[in-house]
């Protein structure tokens, strides 16, 4: 095994880790490097797909809670998310690793974007406490389609598309736990809509690896289970936003070394 090979195995979990601490992270911090250390992009997207499916799993269905997303948040993005996904398997077909690794560094971008927004907005407190928890939140019409639409072509493309549903709800001011709950409940939507997207168009070439699976299935576990009290913490002490936007920023680094590589 490969000096890289062992660093994208490490960020799989540590990306599980925090996207169980947070609901959000898995694919920004292990897509850079399984990118590229796997054999080929559309491998790393059909890897992606099945870590990522159960990382989400284990956060919904092992904790011995009821999860509480916002329904028609998760119902909207996760529609609107299948023409995006045929959108993205064209991307992922019309260019090479470089220019898809460009593309994974330009999503975790804005997902700093987004949480540094949402963090000034929580700061100011723009949003009105009436507002919180409600799936009536203030919104343009657009949002749930443009995060649809946005999501389903980073999925296909670059396994990175939790930025857009991020922004759609961490714009209004929901507690961390409605937050985490809504966007793990609309990756486990996204994960059958990419893998059909991968089916129709006939990318055989995103079949998971035996080897890869059997070595990054446990990591993902063992992640996921890592970051479970993480998130009560984080969310008593109002910094899980923080501790994304530092996560966001090694990301960013990451990537842009696996370019340069």
């Amino acid at each position: 095994m490969t000096v890289l090979a062992v660093a994208a195995a490490g960020a799989v979990m540590a990306g599980a880790a925090l996207q169980s601490a947070v609901g959000f992270g898995f694919a920004l911090v292990a897509a850079p490097l399984l990118y590229a250390a796997a054999p080929s992009p559309e491998q790393a997207v059909g890897l992606m797909i099945v870590l990522g499916l159960e990382v989400n799993l284990l956060t919904l269905l092992a904790e011995r809670r009821r999860p509480e997303p916002v329904w028609a948040d998760v119902v909207g993005v996760v529609a609107w998310s299948l023409p995006g996904a045929l959108a993205g398997v064209a991307v992922l077909r019309a260019l090479d690793a470089v220019a898809l690794q460009l593309l994974v560094t330009a999503g975790v971008l804005a997902a700093l974007a987004v949480n540094l927004r949402a963090e000034r907005r929580a700061r100011t407190g723009t949003v009105p406490a009436r507002h919180r928890d409600s799936p009536r939140a203030a919104r343009a019409r657009w949002a749930r389609p443009l995060a649809g639409l946005s999501s389903g072509a980073l999925n296909t493309s670059t396994s990175t598309g939790g930025p857009p549903v991020a922004l759609l709800l961490m714009s209004r001011g929901l507690r961390p736990h409605v937050v985490r709950d809504t966007l793990t409940t609309s990756f486990v939507g996204f994960a059958p809509v990419a893998a059909a997207a991968l089916v129709v168009t006939g990318t055989r070439d995103a079949a998971p690896d035996a080897t890869w699976l059997a070595a990054l299935l446990p990591l993902t576990a063992a992640g996921q289970l890592a970051g479970r009290p993480l998130f009560s913490r984080l969310a008593a002490a109002r910094s899980y936003e923080r501790v994304l936007t530092v996560v966001l920023v090694v990301t960013v680094a990451a990537g842009l070394i696996g370019v340069l590589l």
